[in-house]
């Protein structure tokens, strides 16, 4: 294998500093900068102009970013200690090893079968944070199988991350879209946007899954052909390759513990699918006993109790003491606490941006560049304004409620679709979400994979300008068709 250069780079959290403090820079630049009057969805407030960054608002935008994504880090705490519950039993362990040792030489059908199921969930109902969990467990099943870190990434974040871009039914962005655009009093064509959603779904998903599959035929073929370097090859060979044994018995222990395992991932899903949109009332009183909501209205403090629960239950079938049940749920809560932190980090960049109001002036401005462009250049001007957009407010349903209200009147206002202009938003946030450095999900997955940052962006972004062109031909041709 050819030797690979020690790489230094930045660590996730030095990077989400540095956007931090910057964005605090440039709002001092433009302190009473004015924009167009645009209302606050919290207060109400109605605001026009940049206020510029205090020390105390840089300081303190990590701890408000912890209390705006306090359900999500308590969630993720919880499944770390679920997780290693789980793994301390050993089925995880046996189960890997027994479905690996049956796919031998086949190994490869595990990636366009996974890709797709996370497209599925990325198009209906947004996956993203619970993806969390999936980095490392198939980090274990793609080293054991001949595969590297890169290609159990790019399963989850590419699978998930096409759905995303294709959604179709999400509640938290072509959902929130929709309605955002009721609220200027315009009526959503939910059938032409599914339409379009599908379209993308279709070509992105098609696209990723030819992307790993590649790559992951390349690793297989040839060790040293990764794009890891050498410090990465360390830490995934530390991580998630030792410990293994081909020996070991898969026992109707284990098949028990996974068979609840698969139960718990199975109920978080369909909890999450918004039932209500499509009419489905099934759900609707019988599952409120354990949380009172039903599903379709779980969150992720419902989700957090839901794994809590089932760990101790997995606990109690592997015949764990009560200490080793604390002891081993403690221990994977602070296993995962980096990427709680870096969620909270993340979050904070958000937070700042909206406490100074520059996300509004930078939507104002950009708008105002779109007028008077024809059809084609109005399609790409709106997409790299979601493009920069989406990467100063990572979160979907945050940017459809700030944006779309500006966007899909000006769309509207022009003689274009505002629909076909949800589409060019969810499109652009879903690229940007595989990459940005803003999104709790990109830093979070790849700190649990062991894998750089700026490894990740040199081995996806050449595939995210392609995934990019594909989504701007399908949405011109919409735009122009509708």
């Amino acid at each position: 294998m050819e030797e690979k250069k020690q790489r230094k780079s930045l660590s996730s959290f030095s990077i989400l500093f540095i956007i931090i403090i910057v964005l605090g820079i440039i709002t001092k630049f433009l302190d009473g900068a004015k924009f167009s009057p645009m209302e606050l969805r919290d207060t109400g407030e109605t605001v026009s102009q940049v206020v510029g960054a205090k020390l105390s608002d840089v300081v303190m935008s990590p701890f408000y970013g912890f209390k705006d994504a306090i359900d999500i880090c308590i969630f993720i705490l919880v499944l770390g200690g679920f997780l290693n519950i789980v793994t301390k039993t050993g089925a995880l362990e046996a189960g890997i090893q027994n479905v690996v040792k049956k796919l031998k030489g086949n190994e490869l059908v595990i990636i366009p079968i996974l890709m797709f199921l996370f497209s599925i969930g990325g198009s209906t109902y947004g996956m993203a944070e619970e993806t969390i969990p999936f980095y490392g467990l198939l980090g274990m099943t793609m080293v054991a199988a001949g595969f590297d870190t890169i290609v159990s990434v790019g399963t989850v974040m590419l699978g998930a991350g096409a759905g995303v871009i294709g959604s179709t039914v999400n509640p938290f962005a072509t959902g929130v879209a929709m309605d955002a655009l009721k609220g200027i009093s315009i009526q959503p064509k939910t059938g032409l946007i599914m339409l379009i959603g599908l379209v993308l779904w279709a070509l992105t998903t098609a696209y990723a899954i030819f992307v790993v599959m590649s790559y992951a035929k390349k690793v297989k073929a040839d060790k040293g052909s990764t794009i890891l370097s050498l410090q990465e090859q360390n830490d995934m060979e530390e991580h998630f390759a030792k410990g293994f044994d081909d020996k070991v018995v898969f026992t109707g222990k284990h098949k028990m513990i996974l068979t609840i395992f698969a139960i718990t991932f199975l109920v978080m899903i369909v909890s999450l699918i918004p039932w209500g949109d499509f009419g489905v009332t099934f759900f609707d009183s019988w599952t409120t006993f354990l949380t009172g909501e039903p599903f379709g209205a779980w969150y992720f403090g419902d989700l957090a109790m839901w794994f809590f629960i089932m760990g101790i239950i997995i606990a109690l079938i592997a015949k764990m003491s009560e200490s080793d049940i604390i002891d081993t749920f403690i221990d994977g809560a602070k296993d995962i606490l980096s990427v709680v932190l870096i969620i909270v980090v993340a979050r904070g960049a958000s937070v700042l941006m909206a406490t100074t109001h520059l996300d509004m002036y930078i939507l104002d401005k950009s708008a105002n560049l779109l007028q008077g462009l024809s059809p084609i250049l109005f399609v790409i001007g709106a997409y790299i304004i979601y493009v920069l957009l989406s990467f100063l407010i990572p979160s979907t349903s945050g940017l459809a409620y700030v944006s779309i209200p500006v966007m899909g009147a000006l769309a509207d206002k022009v003689g274009l679709s505002a629909d076909v202009m949800i589409m060019i938003f969810v499109s652009a946030c879903g690229v940007v979400n595989l990459i940005t450095p803003t999104s709790g999900v990109v830093m979070g997955g790849l700190e649990v994979s062991k894998v750089n940052y700026t490894t990740w962006t040199k081995f996806v972004f050449k595939h995210i300008i392609v995934i990019t062109v594909m989504n701007l031909l399908v949405l011109i041709a919409a735009m122009l068709m509708a």
